[in-house]
């Protein structure tokens, strides 16, 4: 089932797709929620955020070839990670399919995408074990993690190179019924491909960051974990357009622009 947030007529709901056609719905997938009478054509709505995460969780080097590129750039010989770790981004920095990415007036040209499979969570969980781990797990979206590369090096934290406005497109739907082993994420700008790698080539998969979590969080219905990327990014500039589809879910599409001055 393929759950959408969006805009007609002046009304924001939850609606479910069906080919071309969005189907209202009253209520929400985390709870209980009933068909309408109301339908719209895709191409005739607005698509909003899937959702507002309660908690946004974020993988770090998940992939072996960004692990790989990462530590060459730096002159270092790749650190394989022995164990799920996490990190966090703020809701601020979150936009819907077809929003613009804000590139900041001070930012350098080392602006980056990073294509990301998006866990969804649909229910309370916590001391999840590798057996029940996928319980908890709603559905999919996609994300694209956007980043200030100088800033990034410059700060002892991601605070600005990760989190600036508008630097976490999502979306553009939650999918819920998806085949990860036949997934491929597929990155392009301006139409042109940039990359292309297996979704679940992870080093670590979902379910061990869902028992990982778990441990020490409790999971909430609409908290949301990006999975990581592999591969590297070129420099972007404001114009381009970057598109990243994922198998079984969709295309996330956004255009970069410059910050009005």
């Amino acid at each position: 089932m393929r759950w959408l947030k969006f805009t007609a007529t002046g009304n924001t709901s939850w609606g479910i797709m069906e080919g071309d056609r969005v189907i209202a719905v009253s209520g929400d997938p985390f709870g209980e929620w009933q068909r309408t009478a109301r339908t719209h054509a895709l191409k005739d709505v607005k698509i909003e955020l899937p959702l507002i995460p309660r908690t946004f969780y974020c993988v770090g080097l998940n992939y072996l070839k960004h692990l790989k590129e990462a530590a060459d750039k730096r002159g270092e010989v790749p650190n394989v990670p022995d164990r799920p770790e996490i990190g966090y981004r703020a809701q601020n920095a979150l936009i819907a399919h077809d929003e613009d990415v804000v590139i900041p007036a001070t930012a350098t040209e080392k602006i980056h995408y990073e294509g990301e499979l998006v866990v969804v969570i649909g229910k309370k969980a916590k001391h999840l074990t590798a057996e029940n781990a996928m319980d908890c797990v709603f559905g999919y979206t996609i994300g694209n993690d956007v980043s200030e590369r100088t800033w990034q090096k410059a700060d002892r934290g991601l605070w600005r190179s990760k989190n600036c406005d508008t630097f976490k497109p999502m979306g553009p739907w939650i999918e819920t019924d998806v085949d990860l082993d036949k997934m491929e994420t597929v990155i392009r700008v301006n139409g042109k491909e940039t990359g292309r790698f297996h979704t679940n080539d992870m080093i670590f998969g979902i379910v061990p960051f869902i028992v990982e979590l778990t441990k020490y969080f409790t999971l909430w219905p609409g908290d949301v974990i990006w999975m990581g990327t592999d591969g590297a990014s070129p420099d972007l500039k404001a114009g381009d357009v970057v598109e990243i589809d994922i198998t079984g879910i969709g295309t996330l599409r956004n255009r970069f622009v410059a910050e009005a001055r």
